[in-house]
């Protein structure tokens, strides 16, 4: 039975908004039940202050910081569950070999950083991009991952990653 918390690692190239607000989302909706990571294949070195502010708003007040995931692939670094990539990039890319092998799947979302017309439109960007993570990440804390074994956790994650699709 598994009894400490499942650590899920969230990946994007730059680990500046969405992979950010997707660990925030998790630690707090998550109640301790899951531990959220996040990490770019690239990172740009700051959080966007948009995805900082939301965080702030949900309850999550640690220090978001845009890290690379060769961290998680090191030996001592938290063994983790889950590998849940949320940007089409990073999807793409090779990724290191994570110990254990993590169940993964993709949950694109689109990228409100790169969203670059006034402040208005790119705090929509955000709150879009918030809003269909927060979703997918409430379905995620819903599932009785207890219960189930790899192949449907598996086919749970993926299909989570569909939710919202439509709206693009």
């Amino acid at each position: 039975m598994h009894t400490q918390p499942y650590n899920v690692l969230f990946l994007c190239t730059g680990n500046s908004a969405r992979s950010v607000m997707a660990e925030a989302l998790l630690n707090v909706l998550g109640k301790g039940r899951f531990k959220a990571y996040s990490a770019g294949s690239f990172p740009s070195g700051q959080v966007q202050p948009i995805a900082a502010e939301l965080a702030r708003e949900a309850g999550y007040h640690e220090a978001l910081r845009s890290k690379s995931w060769d961290e998680f692939a090191t030996p001592g670094a938290p063994h983790m569950d889950f590998i849940i990539t949320v940007c089409d990039n990073a999807a793409g890319e090779v990724c290191p070999i994570w110990p254990g092998l993590p169940i993964t799947a993709h949950w694109g979302v689109p990228d409100p950083a790169a969203v670059t017309e006034s402040e208005a439109a790119r705090r929509h960007a955000f709150q879009s991009a918030w809003a269909t993570l927060r979703q997918r990440v409430e379905l995620l804390v819903s599932l009785p991952v207890e219960k189930l074994d790899r192949i449907a956790i598996q086919g749970e994650l993926r299909g989570i990653g569909q939710q919202g699709q439509h709206e693009r």
